[in-house]
C-alpha cells in the first residue's frame, strides 16, 4: 500500500518546515517523481489510462488499483486528501467543490457523451410515459444525487418546460445501476437514467424505449468527467503528471481511431489480467470512447453549462467559480 498512510503527518511536517525555512517547495527531479499512480477502477469497466498502460503510453509511469470506484463525490474527497493519485467525476461534482476551495484540478477528459454514449432517459414500452410533463408524479432512478444523471434530468424538465412547482413532482431515487433494469421493470420505478453497459443489456433484452438523451438536452456532443488531480500531487511530481496525461491523450486519440474489433480485443485482454473474464463478452458493446475532442483536451464549454445551472439554482454564487482554475490543458500534447 500507498505513501497516503503518512500523508497527514507529512502534510503538517511539510507546513512546519515551510514556515520555518519561509521558502518554497523544491519540486523533486523527474527520477524521484512518483511513479506507480494509485486509482480506483470499476468492475467491467477500462478507463482511458488503463488503455494508455496497455498500450505502452505511460512510458515508467505505472497503475495500481486500490479500491472500486464509487462516485464522484467519493473520488473527489479522495483525491483533495492523498488517499488516491488521480480520480474522475462529473464536472458539476467538481464544480461545487471548486465554489468550497478544494483544491483540485481537472487535467484530461474521462468520459463523454455522443451519438453511441449519450446518457439517456428510459421508461417501459407502453408506459405513456414519452415527455417531461409524462414524469409528474413519477419516480425516475439515478446512480446517485449531485451528479450528471440528475443535473440531465433537471435540465430535460426545464426544457420540456415544467414549472418549478411541477419539477418538484418528480422523484429522483438513487439506485444501484447493476439492478437499474430490474428495478425498472419490476415497477418499483417509472423511469430510469442508464448508460455504459447497464443501458447496453437493457436495451438488447427490448421492451424499453428512449425518452430523451443527453446530447440533446445541451444540443452538443461533450465531456461529462474530467480525470482530476490534487494540486500538491501536481506540483510535486509535474513530470509524472506530464506522462500520464499525455500517455491518457495518446490513449483516447487511438480509440478514436481504432477499429472496433482492435478496441474489443484490448479491452478483453484489459479485463482478463485484471481477472474479470466474466465481463469480457460484454466488450462486444464498444461503439465509441464517448470523448469527441482531441486527445481529451478540456475546454471552458464543459463547465460552463453546469455552472449556469448550478449558479441559476443558487448551488454556487454567481461569479464565486472562474473556469479558468478549474482546469488545464498545459500537460497535454494536443493543446495548440
Amino acid at each position: 500500500m500507498k505513501k497516503w498512510k503518512a500523508f497527514g503527518l507529512a502534510a503538517i511536517l511539510g507546513s512546519s518546515l515551510l514556515a520555518a525555512c519561509g521558502g518554497e517547495k523544491e519540486v523533486a527531479s523527474a527520477d524521484e517523481q512518483d511513479k506507480v499512480l494509485q486509482y480506483q477502477s470499476q468492475p467491467g469497466v477500462v478507463t482511458f489510462p488503463e488503455v494508455a498502460q496497455e498500450l505502452g503510453y505511460l512510458d515508467d509511469v505505472t497503475l495500481e488499483i486500490i479500491g472500486n470506484y464509487v462516485g464522484g463525490p467519493e473520488s473527489i474527497q479522495l483525491v483533495a486528501t492523498g488517499q488516491i493519485d488521480f480520480g474522475y467525476a462529473f464536472t458539476g461534482a467538481i464544480l461545487k467543490s471548486a465554489a468550497k476551495n478544494v483544491p483540485i484540478k481537472a487535467v484530461i477528459a474521462a468520459y463523454g457523451s455522443d451519438e453511441a454514449t449519450a446518457t439517456s432517459l428510459y421508461a417501459l414500452e407502453g408506459s405513456g410515459i414519452a415527455s417531461g410533463k409524462d414524469l409528474i408524479g413519477k419516480k425516475v432512478g439515478v446512480n446517485t444525487l449531485g451528479a450528471h444523471y440528475e443535473f440531465f434530468l433537471a435540465d430535460y424538465l426545464k426544457e420540456q418546460g415544467l414549472t418549478e412547482e411541477e419539477r418538484k413532482q418528480v422523484s429522483a431515487v438513487v439506485i444501484p445501476m447493476a439492478t437499474a433494469e430490474q428495478t425498472l421493470r419490476s415497477g418499483q420505478i417509472d423511469a430510469v437514467i442508464m448508460n455504459g453497459l447497464a443501458r447496453d443489456l437493457a436495451l438488447e433484452r427490448g421492451g424499453i424505449a428512449t425518452v430523451a438523451r443527453d446530447i440533446d438536452v445541451y444540443d452538443r456532443h461533450f465531456t461529462a468527467g474530467p480525470t482530476i488531480f490534487s494540486d500538491d500531487y501536481i506540483e510535486e511530481n509535474p513530470h509524472t503528471v506530464k506522462t500520464f496525461v499525455a500517455g491518457t491523450a495518446k490513449a483516447i486519440d487511438w480509440l478514436q481511431q481504432a477499429d472496433k474489433e482492435e478496441v474489443i480485443e484490448l479491452y478483453s485482454t484489459i479485463l482478463t489480467k485484471r481477472g474479470q473474464d466474466d465481463a469480457v463478452e460484454n466488450t462486444r458493446f464498444f461503439q465509441s470512447p464517448g470523448v469527441s475532442a482531441q486527445g481529451g483536451l478540456l475546454t471552458d464549454e464543459d463547465f460552463a453549462v453546469w455552472l449556469k445551472t448550478l449558479e441559476e439554482d443558487g448551488t454556487i454564487k454567481e461569479g464565486a467559480v472562474d473556469i479558468g482554475d478549474i482546469y488545464t490543458n498545459e500537460f497535454n500534447p494536443y493543446a495548440k
